[in-house]
């Protein structure tokens, strides 16, 4: 008697991430959410009797891809100042728009924009900072994406919290409110260390010591950042965190634009986990992380997209082009990033970063199903001598055909199940009339 299965999906190639390489005419069935085997397609079909039988032909089935660092509800302000370098677009611009507009309505507005377009690129799981991270999990749970969220603290108030105690507080309640939710997770996300007190950074650290939670924070952006730190604290920011004991294997610092080789070093003894966002990091004009140095300290990278006011997309797969190029470029090294690396920091490296590994990031027995097939069919793809160079160097979101979370189908022949996009773009229009008045 066959054994039964909840699906059984029929790609061309399997990319499972870890082991690196690509498995052909091979099966992946689901049961229950899970993965529950990987084996070739005809002794998948004689072992299991699937209640339904996905054919993807021509398409490589890939893990999810996760988007290590990013700020979902800004979706909203995609466009809205561009062209600006970093803080005179915070101070001049996204600051004092958000003081005027940000709400428990816009943020669950905005990251549910910012779901369905994530969902529609194959980005089934996100770390997200923004204010009112509880209408963020609701907005992530309506779309069916797997997220982690950003328990924010800053010190200046907000619509959303008074000051930093008030901030914890919140955090932590959202916490206790949502921990249930298989689909959520949760990390401190202070800001950065130019807007935290030492002693917040204190009382952060202990608290993820005690809750075994990651700690995602900006650092070292700018060099003006860097600068500011130097003036009032003696020292650079990456030094400062040392000194507080905030750098381990829970630190997920976000940009390490300007690090020198011994802050190289010291992310790389504390076993920090670094999350690239090259495409942001360029329309900012904030410089270029030095990922191959990172790379060969055996630092876990992995890649984000930021917010789409300073991308403007949440497409991981332009990240994961831009960020093996730029690594080759400024390394003068056309190995420095290989496209398996590049897939890996977008799927395993990133999930690794938020203590997720063990549940996604590869195509693997026992794991959640979170999947994605991409199209290799087109005229542009043509010939596939190899689907992972392809899927780094040749492929777009727009490619992705299929998806799914936890089992759950998401997008379907590229349409999004679930979602109303005309909903969302009448939403997305309320907020663009609001934010131009």
């Amino acid at each position: 008697m066959k054994a039964p299965a909840d699906l059984l999906l029929l790609p061309q190639w399997v990319v499972p991430v870890e082991p690196e390489g690509t498995l052909t005419d091979h099966a992946v069935l689901v049961q229950n959410g899970r993965i529950l085997d990987v084996l070739p397609a005809d002794a998948a079909q004689a072992r299991y009797a699937a209640a339904q039988t996905v054919a993807l032909p021509g398409r490589a089935l890939i893990p999810g891809l996760v988007n290590l660092h990013g700020h979902a509800a800004m979706t909203l302000m995609r466009g809205f100042a561009d062209d600006l370098p970093l803080m005179a677009w915070l101070n001049g611009h996204i600051w004092p728009a958000e003081k005027k507009h940000v709400s428990e309505a816009f943020v669950r507005d905005g990251t549910l924009l910012a779901a369905a377009e994530m969902l529609a690129g194959g980005v089934t799981c996100c770390n997200d900072m923004y204010f009112f991270p509880q209408a963020a999990g609701e907005a992530f749970l309506q779309a069916g994406m797997r997220a982690t969220l950003g328990m924010i603290v800053l010190e200046h108030p907000s619509a959303y919290a008074m000051d930093a105690d008030d901030y914890l507080a919140k955090g932590l309640a959202l916490r206790d409110d949502l921990k249930e939710e298989p689909l959520l997770s949760f990390a401190f996300a202070p800001h950065a260390p130019y807007t935290i007190a030492d002693a917040t950074f204190d009382r952060i650290n202990t608290l993820a010591e005690q809750l075994s939670l990651p700690i995602h924070t900006h650092i070292h952006e700018t060099t003006d950042e860097i600068r500011d730190s130097v003036n009032q604290y003696g020292v650079r920011p990456l030094e400062r965190l040392a000194r507080l004991g905030l750098l381990g294997p829970n630190f997920i610092g976000v940009h390490a634009v300007h690090v020198s080789d011994a802050e190289i070093d010291l992310l790389a003894q504390h076993g920090c986990h670094v999350a690239h966002c090259p495409t942001s990091n360029l329309k900012l004009a904030s410089g270029i992380a030095p990922v191959a140095k990172f790379a060969a300290a055996g630092i876990n990278l992995g890649l984000g997209t930021d917010g789409a006011a300073s991308n403007n997309r949440l497409d991981l797969f332009a990240e994961m082009r831009l960020a093996a190029l730029l690594a080759k470029g400024a390394s003068n090294d056309a190995a420095a990033l290989p496209a398996a690396a590049a897939l890996k920091m977008a799927t395993l490296d990133a999930a690794r970063a938020l203590n997720l590994d063990d549940r996604i990031g590869s195509i693997a027995p026992g794991k959640r199903a979170d999947l994605v097939a991409v199209d290799l069919q087109a005229l542009s793809s043509q010939p596939v001598f190899d689907p992972v160079s392809h899927l780094v160097y040749v492929a777009g979101r727009a490619d992705v055909t299929h998806v799914w979370v936890d089992g759950k189908l998401k997008l379907n022949d590229r349409r999004l199940v679930g979602l109303d996009t005309d909903d969302l773009t009448a939403r997305a229009a309320y907020w663009r009339t609001k934010l131009t008045a």
